[in-house]
């Protein structure tokens, strides 16, 4: 083809409200019957084929643990290896389609999600991963329709980064896949990560292992079936739900592992980048290792804050979809000038705040993903009611007869060195200090020295002198910080989502930094007219 496509100028999706009456609402209605009306089976994807293991683990909803939403077939041994061939196969043509190509297989993606699959993922992940509407249409629809998009142009942005040429010589990159398969791990909690981990380097030419997490497999199983229909080559993303272990012990120890994406626990990132550095010497290449992992993000209040922008940032940042992101607000500072006011004011919001099934749209939570998230949480709580010097604010209620419910619970406590204001809980529990208002400067140094992650933060101030300090103060405390705002909600193109210390490589989702880690260039330089004597003029006589 003689042009030069230019990718379509990406837009940021509207999101849609589903107000009542609206035609959203009524079609994510229809799809949440019917998708709780039946039991999906999900199959390994491989190859292009659907493999059926026999051996599969049930997809329950996590606000109605007896209802079985879906059956998952696992990977074995065999399958994983299956696995790795397809990519290996799929990788020898996949890598060398021209960039218009495979661009048009992830903006026809974009557009079936933002129509006829909108409301089937949508569902999929209120259902499976207990979000409300609003938290699925942020997420699964918005989210992803944005990193399909705004992916595609980043990855336009990189080819046309080129070398000078001198006369005579023409200079070039060639933007290379990496070469093997790269292993996505995604995380329950972001259908729209689920996506973006295996399809972020397919963009770039590479070919994937995914292995979702179990308690999101509906929600990806459909955006599979999406890409499917898309136009994705088989083999191209490879689907492999498994025991975790099992997965990563083998992708890790192969030849061909060319790189891995991942977002979950810190333990388990530094566990993989050991294993990786133990076969380091037998990889045809370096790996790549791309890792977005904990958080245990503050708000900082000012005295000059303004109070209810703080207290609505504190309910939405720490309560909105459980505290299940890796960006909720978990600790917070307020100076006693303020607090009274805070205090109150967050607590009359929360009274308000309803908790149960997220297909009855009056709830603003649900419930928390699992029986091991709830037992932590629980633990958490309970030790706070009995600790000296901790006072529990609001909630500390715990259910699982029907679902894994928490009530939104605060808890105030005198020593900042508190287990709660210090280790990630990932649950819908927020830890407040009260602070001398005169003492500002020392309680910046406590938040950033207080927890070795780096992932979110907020401060709230109306003094410009406030927001100044603090940005200084906790310039690595956070790799996305926000000035009167919740310290949750990235958007994809508009603030590119990471952080360092103990929560990843920082290698920003939602930007051109993270599609370049896809790549390994190759400079070309063409000579037109090659010198054909080895002197130079230097050698010549005087």
């Amino acid at each position: 083809m003689n042009s030069v496509p230019k990718v379509p100028p990406p837009t940021n999706e509207p999101v849609l409200s589903y107000a009542p009456a609206s035609s959203e609402r009524a079609e994510l209605k229809r799809a949440l019957k019917d998708l709780s009306g039946r039991q999906v089976e999900i199959p390994l994807v491989i190859g292009g084929k659907e493999v059926r293991t026999g051996k599969t683990v049930d997809v329950v909803m996590p606000h109605c643990h007896r209802h079985v939403l879906a059956k998952t077939h696992q990977a074995g041994s065999a399958e994983v290896e299956a696995a790795i061939a397809a990519a290996r196969d799929a990788w020898s043509d996949w890598s060398v389609w021209g960039f218009e190509r495979r661009a048009a297989v992830f903006l026809k993606a974009a557009d079936l999600l933002a129509t006829r699959y909108r409301p089937i993922v949508n569902a999929a992940t209120m259902l499976g991963q207990s979000k409300t509407a609003h938290q699925a249409e942020i997420d699964a629809a918005c989210e992803l329709i944005d990193f399909f998009r705004f992916n595609v142009h980043f990855a336009e942005r990189i080819y046309a980064e080129q070398p000078l040429s001198a006369p005579g010589v023409w200079n070039y990159l060639d933007y290379r896949p990496l070469e093997g398969f790269v292993y996505a791990v995604t995380p329950f909690n972001f259908t729209s990560i689920g996506g973006n981990l295996p399809t972020a380097p397919a963009i770039m030419g590479n070919t994937v292992v995914w292995k979702p997490a179990a308690t999101a497999a509906l929600s990806n199983h459909f955006v599979m079936r999406l890409l499917d229909e898309a136009g994705l080559p088989p083999g191209v993303i490879n689907f492999v739900p498994g025991p975790s272990a099992q997965v990563s012990e083998r992708l890790l120890s192969d030849r061909s592992f060319a790189g891995i994406h991942f977002t979950g626990s810190t333990e388990v990132f530094q566990a993989l980048w050991q294993r990786a550095g133990m076969h380091l010497a037998s990889y045809t290449a370096y790996p790549r290792l791309v890792g977005e992992t904990g958080g245990k993000d503050f708000v900082v209040a000012h005295a000059s804050a303004d109070v209810d922008a703080l207290a609505t940032g504190l309910v939405r940042g720490a309560f909105e979809y459980q505290g299940q992101k890796c960006s909720a607000a978990s600790r917070a500072y307020v100076p006693d000038a303020i607090w009274p006011r805070v205090r109150d004011r967050m607590l009359e919001m929360l009274a308000e705040v309803q908790v149960g099934d997220p297909a009855d749209f009056r709830n603003f939570m649900g419930a928390v993903i699992d029986r091991k998230a709830f037992d932590k949480i629980k633990e958490y709580v309970e030790a706070a009611k009995r600790a000296p010097g901790v006072k529990l604010l609001f909630g500390g209620g715990a259910a699982d007869a029907d679902g894994y419910f928490i009530e939104p619970t605060v808890i105030q406590s005198e020593d900042p060195a508190y287990r709660t204001m210090c280790e990630e809980i990932f649950g819908p529990v927020l830890s407040v200090h009260v602070y001398p208002a005169a003492r500002w400067t020392d309680t910046l140094r406590l938040v950033d020295q207080t927890s070795p992650y780096a992932l979110t933060g907020a401060i709230f101030a109306q003094d410009r002198r406030a927001v100044e300090q603090a940005k200084t103060a906790l310039r690595y405390a956070a790799g996305n910080f926000y000035v009167n705002d919740k310290p949750t909600g990235a958007v994809v193109g508009q603030q590119p989502f990471g952080g360092a210390r103990a929560s990843g490589t920082n290698d920003k989702a939602g930007s051109l930094l993270n599609l370049i880690r896809w790549t390994s260039p190759r400079a070309v330089k063409e000579t037109f007219i090659p010198p054909r004597s080895f002197t130079y003029p230097f050698m010549a006589e005087s």
